[in-house]
């Protein structure tokens, strides 16, 4: 077995590395050209009764999955936001699996817990953070989550402890606690909002110009629930949001959170990585007032999917919201008191060894390496964003980052560039709403992104936008999968 696995292990570096090459280059489309189904037709129905090869895998592997993918590491891909990867990632996600940790406690495996802890401090310096999310603190810490929807769970949980002094761990939420946020959070946060028990969140209006939530209607809002019964637990401010990077006034949402006593989780999925740059510190004002915080590393960090990180400032809170200890999981380090056991500030008892691709990742990079990639996809966004505004027929909503947000001259002109871009196999692109017009979408992200890039971007998109009405039933691929 130990041969056919080396064997297997060259092969299969051999392939991604020519796959990156490919997608450098683009030699292959960003987007499928298969129908719903055709995938699962290509694989058998019943389960292999003999064993096969590792290299029959790897064979079928190429031809009929990655045929099937949608490519998020290629250099024409601007949709969502960028899901990034590099070789240091890759290797210590192949590293991890060969090791088969299960880190839920420190008693499980020590080496994973403690060095999750030293990288979350490590990045949670990179960033600014403040010194109380830290886990040299002894108040707060971070932990790696596996995605910002997990994160904004969590955070619910510890504000519901709070809110309640602990009564809802035994009588429910009651219809009795509220969560804030305005419409442009992420789909995650309503969706953490019911999960919790809370229903829908209480969406509090954004100033029209910027976005960005208005605190004084966040400050009624809450006054009036109070004078209506209701308790009052958690906002989530967004740094970043998904429609057009806009930015929540942390520092006046978090003075407001602070006299109501009410947990205040900061969502910074997608721009908290920006602060790693000093130019972009600003981002963070006001996070000192913040009980948590969460930033996606496998957005712009160069670190694979699945990597969020989530800090808080009060740890205690969240783990005794989180923990339940039965008498299989108890042991002397966990009784001592002296450690720290991640299986209390996530959702699952298991977990892989999460931190070892954060570590290798910012060991390759350093921190410094990490800013230029996201300096470089800066630069990129702006020189996407000045042929946008030189072209007649186009308008610019939106620079931020790394995100370029733009309309054509009429809403059904947006419309039709916006059909015919879902059916180019070559570009990726992602709709939007911007003051309730439709908008494109184009986020950067991936390190294979060059000035060429978007000159092609840009070319396809200018083409889609002057092909007569009707060739926009033709097509560069199916695309259907999408």
């Amino acid at each position: 077995m130990g041969d056919e696995f080396e064997a297997a292990v060259e092969t299969a570096t051999r392939q991604l590395v020519a796959h990156w090459q490919a997608l450098a280059a683009r030699e292959v489309p960003v987007t499928p050209q298969c129908e719903p189904g055709s995938v699962l037709s290509a694989l058998p129905s019943t389960p292999p009764e003999e064993a096969e090869s590792l290299e029959e895998m790897l064979a079928d592997t190429w031809k009929v999955i990655v045929p099937g993918l949608t490519h998020w590491q290629h250099p024409a891909f601007l949709g969502y936001f960028p899901t990034n990867n590099s070789p240091a990632s890759v290797l210590a996600e192949f590293v991890t699996a060969g090791l088969g940790v299960q880190g839920m406690m420190w008693s499980t495996s020590p080496a994973a817990t403690e060095l999750e802890q030293a990288v979350t401090d490590w990045l949670a310096q990179a960033l600014g953070l403040p010194e109380a999310f830290r886990h040299a603190s002894g108040r707060g810490g971070g932990v790696i989550q596996d995605s910002a929807s997990s994160a904004v769970l969590v955070a619910t949980a510890a504000a519901l402890q709070r809110a309640s002094q602990g009564r809802w761990r035994s009588s429910g939420t009651e219809g009795r606690y509220r969560m804030y946020c305005t419409e442009r959070a992420h789909s995650s946060v309503r969706k953490g909002s019911r999960l919790a028990g809370l229903g829908e969140p209480q969406l509090i209006a954004t100033l029209a110009e910027t976005g960005r939530m208005d605190p004084d209607a966040l400050s009624a809002r809450i006054d009036s629930d109070r004078e209506a019964g209701f308790i009052p637990a958690i906002v989530v401010a967004t740094v970043g949001t998904t429609d057009i990077c806009a930015v929540d006034p942390v520092p006046d949402i978090g003075r407001v959170c602070r006299q109501e006593n009410v947990w205040l989780h900061v969502d910074a999925a997608y721009a908290g990585s920006a602060t790693l740059c000093p130019e972009y510190r600003h981002l963070n004002d006001g996070v000192s007032l913040a009980d948590s915080y969460a930033v996606n590393a496998h957005k712009w960090m160069r670190t694979g999917t699945p990597c969020d990180v989530l800090w808080t400032s009060d740890r205690a809170t969240l783990t005794d919201a989180m923990s339940i200890t039965p008498s299989y999981l108890r042991n002397p380090a966990t009784d001592s008191g002296r450690v720290v056991d991640f299986r209390d500030w996530q959702v699952p008892l298991g977990r892989p060894m999460r931190a070892l691709k954060l570590w290798y990742v910012m060991r390759a990079h350093g921190v410094q390496g990490l800013r230029e990639a996201i300096r470089h996809d800066v630069h990129r966004a702006a020189q996407l964003a000045r042929l946008i505004t030189a072209e007649p027929g186009f308008h610019l909503e939106v620079h931020e980052l790394g995100l370029v947000v733009f309309r054509r001259d009429t809403d059904e002109d947006t419309r039709r560039l916006i059909s015919r871009l879902q059916t180019d196999r070559t570009l990726l692109c992602t709709p939007a709403s911007v003051n309730g017009r439709p908008a494109v979408r184009a986020a950067f992200g991936s390190p294979y992104v060059t000035a060429d890039t978007v000159h092609y971007a840009w070319e396809r998109i200018r083409t889609h936008a002057q092909a007569p009405e009707k060739a926009s039933a033709s097509t560069r691929g199916a695309g259907a999968s999408r």
